[in-house]
């Protein structure tokens, strides 16, 4: 095969990549509950097979969560797509993601202008997010390891705060780590049952304003704040 096949191949590559991503916004986030084209753009730039172990990237456009690895997932796409949308994001904004995983939420960030910045627990996950962002074409975050309930408090404070993980209560250095005006979303336990709630907090000078977004089902935050603290 020469130059000019390879070349070729690889751009077949790509479009049946963009084809099968536009089929994945179709099908599984436009229609829905999120309108921003902001995250509708991110959802079509950013290649979601390269987040996810090979021999998982078959399934990896289902309308799903996809297991990574340590027990972890990609969250499901629509999801994803809600958590971002009620986010607000703005060009420009520094937003702390809690839960990195894999980080496709961080590439998706960064693909909305944003300057990201993860915090995962697991080392082994931790350690593979350059590789994926790489992959994918993604510009380099910055990315550390530990227990993200503490948030980053070096860099903070956050316009926006992301947990991609489910907490008995929002960890109270999130929310101390919160510019004003800021907007916090988080999966919360709902109180007496097994049933999670996606919740988002928005920091005003009254104090802070909590609005529940619906149901939603998260592998459970682990540190201080988590179900393991």
């Amino acid at each position: 095969m020469d130059g000019a096949d390879r070349a070729a191949k690889r751009r077949g590559g790509f479009m049946r990549a963009e084809a099968s991503t536009k089929a994945m916004v179709r099908d599984q986030v436009v229609g829905r509950r999120v309108r921003s084209r902001h995250v509708i753009g991110a959802l079509l730039r950013v290649d979601r097979r390269a987040f996810v172990p090979a021999a998982s990237a078959g399934v990896a456009l289902g309308d799903h969560p996809v297991s990574i690895a340590c027990g972890q997932t990609v969250s499901q796409p629509y999801m994803v797509a809600l958590m971002l949308d009620a986010l607000k994001v703005r060009r420009g904004m520094r937003i702390l993601e809690v839960g990195a995983g894999s980080g496709y939420v961080l590439a998706l960030l960064s693909a909305m202008g944003a300057r990201p910045y993860g915090v995962e627990w697991h080392p082994e996950l931790a350690s593979r997010i350059p590789g994926h962002l790489s992959a994918a074409r993604s510009r380099a975050v910055a990315v550390r390891c530990g227990d993200g309930g503490l948030g980053w408090p070096e860099e903070a404070p956050f316009d926006r705060i992301l947990v991609s993980a489910a907490c008995p209560r929002v960890p109270p250095p999130l929310l101390q780590q919160l510019a004003p005006d800021g907007i916090l979303v988080a999966p919360v336990d709902w109180p007496g049952g097994g049933a999670q709630v996606l919740r988002r907090m928005t920091k005003t000078p009254g104090g802070v304003e909590v609005e529940d977004l619906g149901g939603c089902v998260f592998v459970p935050l682990v540190g201080l704040f988590g179900k393991t603290g």
